[in-house]
């Protein structure tokens, strides 16, 4: 299985909201135990969704300013956005089936 690619900069980011219509970013670091149990569901959304949606992934330390754009404040914290905005977050564990759903909601 392929994982999510992940977002590098803000630019990148600028980016993809301007361009993709539909895109799911998990909000991710590298200490987050929560985050490591989520990422398989993440990779599994992008592998599932490829002809639909892009599904990518960001470390928020080394992105700070985009987690305080959006004022996260625990993570892991996956937001949905469509033509570039943000129509849901979930924050925490959820199942593959929960984010499956919201991705299904916005498509």
């Amino acid at each position: 299985m392929s994982s999510a690619p992940f977002i590098q900069d803000q630019s990148e980011f600028e980016n993809l909201c301007e361009n993709t219509s539909i895109l799911v970013v998990d909000c991710t670091a590298t200490w987050c135990g929560p985050c490591k149990v989520i990422a398989p569901f993440i990779d599994k959304l992008s592998e599932n969704y490829s002809d639909r949606a892009k599904v990518m992934k960001i470390d928020i330390d080394a992105n700070k300013p985009l987690a305080k754009q959006f004022g996260l404040k625990s993570i892991p914290a996956v937001l949905f956005f469509k033509q570039g905005e943000l129509v849901e977050t979930i924050i925490g564990v959820k199942t593959y089936e929960d984010f499956s759903a919201a991705l299904e909601r916005h498509l």
